[in-house]
């Protein structure tokens, strides 16, 4: 891993590239949910995030299990499992757009969760911005309306339980090493979906196994590169760009599932983004001015 530097092209460069992996990611785990159960995708997600990880894990990073905090590490796992558990579902019934916009409330879900968890104090203008996040959602979903569906549920949960990986890690940097994090969560995710997965297995064929390998490997390649972006650009300048996932997402939904977003979900989702950036641009502002480091928020 290159140490920090100063290039925000770069940094910007390669945050447009994760959101291309991520979104594939989704899309393929889309098309899969059609025939296969949202346990035995995510299984699917974390058995090759897993084998993805072996080499790291027994020629780089001796002792890579030794945590200083591994009960949080444990949970950051459950976390991020049941992110993906709720997302992967949502998107069985969702246009894959929709589903991708509501989810991107997350920040505003750590700003409430910093309060509880680690003790922040929120300003009136953040919260400001959260409640008209909130109100993004409501746009994208429409509950009480014809358009609604139960199911828009699942996306908003998936977006909590990412907030609650983003603040636990938050809690863990400084005090575990990153492979010590990696290493956590894809074996928690390994463990508790191998205990599931029986109850929800329905035979794979070649292909849906195929795909399901594709999954695994484009949401691991679109995180590693969320990495190696935040190394080259703070997160304020990467903030705005990793919305584009939004348009990478309409644009495989367009042409594989022939889903055209309506005007609700655009202008929703436009509200989401405005209140995501303005609450990234206030945490930049209260980190410059208590010298803290800036912190990514990764794509949803």
């Amino acid at each position: 891993m290159p140490a920090r530097a100063d290039h925000p092209l770069r940094g910007i460069g390669l945050i447009v590239t994760s959101t291309v992996f991520l979104a594939c990611s989704d899309a393929l785990a889309k098309y899969l949910s059609l025939t296969l159960p949202a346990i035995e995708i995510a299984w699917f997600r974390f058995l090759v995030f897993f084998i993805i990880l072996i080499p790291m894990m027994v020629t780089k990073s001796p002792n890579v299990f030794r945590s200083t905090r591994p009960a949080l590490q444990v949970w950051r796992g459950i976390a991020l499992v049941s992110s993906s558990l709720f997302f992967i579902s949502g998107l069985r019934f969702l246009p894959i757009a929709e589903a991708s916009a509501t989810s991107f409330i997350a920040p505003l879900f750590v700003t409430a969760l910093s309060i509880a968890l680690l003790g922040e104090k929120v300003g009136f203008r953040r919260w400001a911005a959260t409640m008209v996040g909130l109100i993004g959602v409501m746009i994208v979903v429409r509950p009480g309306s014809s358009a609604f569906h139960p199911a828009a549920i699942l996306p908003i949960v998936s977006a909590l339980g990412w907030a609650s990986t983003l603040v636990l890690t938050r809690m863990i940097s400084g005090k575990d090493r990153a492979i010590t994090t990696m290493a956590y969560a894809a074996i928690t995710g390994l463990c508790l979906l191998t205990a599931l997965v029986p109850f929800a297995w329905a035979a794979p064929s070649w292909w849906d196994v195929f795909i399901a390998i594709g999954i695994g490997v484009a949401s691991t390649t679109g995180q590693w590169i969320v990495v190696l972006a935040y190394r080259y650009a703070d997160a304020s300048v990467l903030a705005p760009f990793s919305y584009s996932q939004l348009v990478w997402v309409t644009i495989l939904g367009f042409f594989i599932f022939g889903e055209v977003p309506d005007l609700w979900t655009v202008g929703g989702a436009a509200v989401i983004i405005g209140s995501g950036l303005y609450t990234a641009h206030r945490e930049r502002l209260r980190r410059s001015q208590v010298h803290l480091p800036a912190e990514p928020y990764p794509s949803a």
